[in-house]
């Protein structure tokens, strides 16, 4: 039997089974690959909400992707540059206003419980915040986000559209295909962006 035979064969004996199993060949990654990995967070932090409907810019709460290779996480007080005024949510706060008048009282300080989870982590036993890392490339391989920022690369073209998600995840391949595929739209464009090996593997 010829090998491109038995590659066929193979082939069609792997899709058959996948069918069977209500399953198709984009639901499996390569080794490595994290694509779509969304992870529970220790927070049920919304990007929807903040960068989308609030509008955030990515720079303010990841401020290190303007000076350093890497985004980071930001830390609590971070946070509560706005949470040390907003502490619930909006519905909340107005049903809570409502009952206190009818009630004839003050309304009561409300917290939520993942803004408090935030506090509790400020708090003199507090520890920090676990949050858990999703975009993650092999050792092997050299990326700056300052490079990127600097090129005005927008957020997006790498993480997607992080303002239409409730849970972060991994929304690219990340893989070396990818990236160079990118940087040769990049250099068609008029943008100076390296394939040289070199650039990302030294």
């Amino acid at each position: 039997m010829s090998g491109r035979l038995l590659t066929i064969l193979l082939a069609t004996g792997l899709a058959v089974s996948l069918a069977r199993l209500g399953r198709s060949v984009s639901d499996f990654h390569l080794p490595g690959n994290q694509q779509s990995y969304e992870p529970v967070q220790p927070i049920a932090y919304s990007h929807r909400l903040h960068a989308g409907e609030l509008q955030i810019p990515c720079l303010y709460c990841h401020s290190a992707a303007e000076s350093s290779r890497h985004a980071g996480i930001p830390a609590a007080n971070v946070c509560m540059n706005c949470h040390k005024f907003v502490t619930t949510t909006l519905g909340a706060l107005r049903a809570e206003d409502e009952a206190a008048q009818k009630e004839s009282r003050l309304p009561r300080r409300l917290v939520s419980p993942e803004i408090q989870k935030i506090y509790d982590a400020l708090g003199p036993d507090g520890k920090p915040i676990a949050w858990v890392r999703i975009h993650r490339l092999p050792d092997f391989v050299y990326f700056d986000h300052r490079a990127h920022v600097t090129a005005r690369v927008d957020c997006q073209r790498c993480h997607g559209q992080v303002t239409s998600m409730e849970r972060l995840r991994q929304a690219e391949t990340l893989s070396m295909g990818w990236c160079v595929n990118c940087h040769r739209e990049s250099i068609r464009s008029g943008m100076k962006a390296s394939i040289d090996c070199g650039t990302c593997h030294y």
